[in-house]
């Protein structure tokens, strides 16, 4: 909008609080430590006040809406332009209809304010989870990007594939993603002693195996040993490794996740 008074029109007669989707997922976290708090007896907040929890902090209310970029062609524009001007490497935002958008939101008095997103595509031949991320600048060093990055392995685990991010990576998401990789991958190691295969590991974290290989040598963790890879490891490595390994700020809880993957229209049977 070029002038303030358009601005102000819209607000008038606007009447959404949050994104055009559905909600798939809310929680509620101890804003100042920004720790998941899914204790019962707090229960999930429904209004944007902030609430004092038992250790002093304010309380936060985060949602995650599915945008369709078919039904919601406009606001998907909208969004991919938002993102361009914190992305250099962002050229998609016309032709949003094959796209569906995932946006992080707070909540407060005033509506769902959003944080962040990503982008999947619908259908994508090459098993991509992940087209596009990205957190706004004001709510970064939150653990939001993590955030954004669990929900979508929560999404290929509901929907029973092997997931990957796009390529090629930019430096900042190949940091990102390597963190999250490593982090996930040693917790698994640790709570079943290290006898795990590679197959193993992709299956229970919905991780590409080429993804664990290259994590798993970038911590020595792994050697080539007559043709095939073998993991080597101890708990005490695997307890070295999770101290110098950024701790994960943020947990989804997969029955909050209230989602279900779209049908592929090319194994639909005819009728």
């Amino acid at each position: 909008m070029k002038k303030r008074i358009t601005y102000k029109r819209h607000m008038m007669k606007c009447c959404y609080r949050h994104p055009p989707g559905n909600e798939i997922y809310r929680t509620v976290v101890a804003e100042q430590s920004s720790v998941p708090s899914d204790n019962k007896q707090n229960g999930e907040s429904t209004s944007g006040q902030s609430k004092l929890s038992e250790k002093g902090g304010s309380l936060q209310t985060l949602s995650v809406f599915e945008v369709d970029g078919q039904k919601s062609k406009l606001y998907g524009q909208n969004l991919c332009l938002l993102a361009k001007l914190f992305l250099d490497h962002k050229t998609l935002y016309y032709d949003v209809d094959s796209f569906l958008f995932y946006i992080l939101t707070e909540l407060d008095d005033y509506g769902h304010q959003i944080v962040g997103y990503f982008s999947k595509e619908k259908y994508s031949v090459e098993s991509y989870n992940l087209a596009c991320i990205l957190t706004l600048p004001p709510f970064q060093r939150k653990g939001y990007g993590r955030f954004l990055i669990t929900l979508a392995y929560e999404l290929s685990k509901k929907e029973g594939k092997i997931g990957t991010p796009e390529r090629p990576l930019s430096d900042l998401g190949q940091v990102s993603f390597r963190s999250y990789w490593g982090r996930v991958l040693l917790e698994v190691l640790r709570d079943h002693g290290g006898n795990l295969s590679i197959k193993d590991l992709s299956s229970m974290t919905a991780i590409r195996s080429d993804d664990i290989i290259n994590t798993l040598q970038s911590l020595n963790l792994i050697r080539y040993y007559k043709g095939q890879h073998i993991i080597s490891i101890s708990a005490k490595v695997i307890e070295e490794h999770m101290k110098s390994t950024s701790k994960t700020k943020w947990s989804i809880d997969p029955s909050k996740l209230h989602w279900t993957p779209l049908s592929n229209p090319l194994t639909r049977r005819p009728r």
